[in-house]
């Protein structure tokens, strides 16, 4: 077993509100959102279709791919950079 780093690397990223589905939209591309649904927003992953519920991030992978991410994993992984 070894030990590892995640590499530095800078990502994109926009918070799910529940009211904010066009700047969503504008950032992930109409074919990878679907219309909210009791507050939750579908996103298609490389893994399939995930459940977004409002205060999640939506990131955009390295490989262009966007997924959810948990707000307090989000918190723990990512620092904002200018």
């Amino acid at each position: 077993m070894g030990r590892y780093r995640k590499k530095p690397v800078v990502i994109e990223a926009i918070q799910w509100t529940g009211d904010n589905y066009e700047a969503v939209e504008a950032f992930a591309g109409y074919t990878r959102t679907m219309v909210p649904l009791d507050s939750v927003l579908g996103l298609f992953t490389l893994e399939g279709f995930k459940p977004c519920p409002i205060g999640y991030w939506i990131v955009k992978g390295v490989k262009g791919e966007f997924y959810p991410v948990d707000p307090e994993i989000f918190a723990m992984t990512y620092e904002e950079v200018e």
